[in-house]
């Protein structure tokens, strides 16, 4: 058992795509059992939208300020 993991941990270091995807099937397996589809879909969605603002807005420090004007009265963060 031990040196499967050990193979797993080595492969992803490497980025094979077959590990990859057997981690990232692994994981949405487990968390349709533990969770449902609802909550499973939700926390998915939620992640992409973490992702998108993340890269859209968190590199760029005044995308962020802009966003942050347009959520909330305009200079409340500055």
């Amino acid at each position: 058992m031990k040196k499967i993991w050990q193979q797993l941990a080595e492969n992803l270091k490497n980025k094979s795509p077959g590990a990859i995807g057997a981690l990232v099937g692994f994981v949405l397996a487990l968390s349709l059992v533990i969770f449902g589809i609802l909550k499973t879909l939700f926390l998915i969605a939620m992640t992409f939208l973490g992702y998108f603002l993340g890269v859209r807005y968190f590199r760029n420090r005044q995308a962020f300020l802009d966003l942050l004007d347009k959520i909330l009265p305009p200079g409340m963060f500055r």
